[in-house]
Formats: structure tokens, C-alpha cells, sequence
């Protein structure tokens, strides 16, 4: 099975840089990981995704639990889960998108509650930098599965 993992998120966006910080510890410890940064996410993400079998998102999302808490979602949450750029497609309409343009891989988000999204911080809260652990740890159960 051939698998990507995609990071989403603005590291100089506070908690919704815990994407980029899952990349950057996943990279360091697992360099066999085929794992792309995937920016702000939106239209950008579907030539990403071309030619996969599975897809692990991993982004930040917003009022899903308590700070840091780690979830995977095997459907796609609303796009007001995820912090959205308001010139660009949240991670929901990318996704109905590239169905429609054929693209057939099977996706999974890792999603890492970031409660308050703070502006030009390049600063995870505390509980969000503690998850980012775990938030591999999921990684790693999606691509082995």
C-alpha cells in the first residue's frame, strides 16, 4: 500500500502549527516516511494526494475538545473544525473536491485540538506541544495499518 502523510497548518499561527511539529518529529525519527508539507492546505492538497493508496492528513482543529487532545477521523469532520484561510478551501471542500477529480485514496485526518489559534506566534501552547507525541504515535498506527 503506498502512503502519504500530508501536514497542513501555519507554523507562525501558534497551535496551528502543531502540523509542521508533528512533520518535524516524524522526519527526525522516521525518514522512510514518504510525509510532505502540505501548507495551508485548499486546493494545493489534490496533486498531493495523486497516486496514493492512503492519506494521513494531520492538521489542527478548533472546538473538537480540550487543547491537545488527539483524535483520527475516518470521515471528514465540517470544515469548521479546521482553521480555514479565508482565501482558500477548508480541508472538507479540498477533499469533496479531488473525489470529484478522481482521486481515490482512502484518507484519514490526525487531528490535534488547538483551542485558541493565536496570530504571528511561532509558539505551540504547552498542551499542544505535549501532543505531538501522540498525534505521531497515530501517524504511525495509520500508515501501518
Amino acid at each position: 500500500m503506498k502512503v502519504r502523510i500530508i501536514t497542513c497548518g501555519n507554523p507562525y499561527m501558534g497551535n496551528d502549527g502543531v502540523g509542521h511539529a508533528v512533520m518535524e518529529a516524524l522526519s527526525a525519527d522516521h525518514p522512510e516516511l514518504d510525509i510532505i508539507d502540505g501548507g495551508l492546505g485548499g486546493f494545493g492538497l489534490i496533486p498531493l494526494m495523486e497516486g496514493y493508496d492512503r492519506i494521513v492528513i494531520v492538521d489542527a482543529t478548533t472546538g473538537m475538545g480540550t487543547p491537545g487532545e488527539v483524535q483520527v477521523f475516518h470521515e471528514v469532520p465540517p470544515s469548521s473544525v479546521f482553521p480555514m484561510s479565508l482565501h482558500d478551501l477548508g480541508i472538507a471542500e479540498t477533499l469533496a473536491l479531488a473525489r470529484e477529480v478522481g482521486v481515490t485514496a482512502e484518507v484519514v485526518i490526525v487531528g490535534v485540538e488547538g483551542g485558541e489559534i493565536e496570530a504571528f506566534s511561532r509558539e505551540l501552547t504547552p498542551e499542544v506541544e505535549a501532543a505531538v507525541p501522540e498525534a505521531c504515535r497515530r501517524v504511525l498506527q495509520m500508515v501501518e495499518e
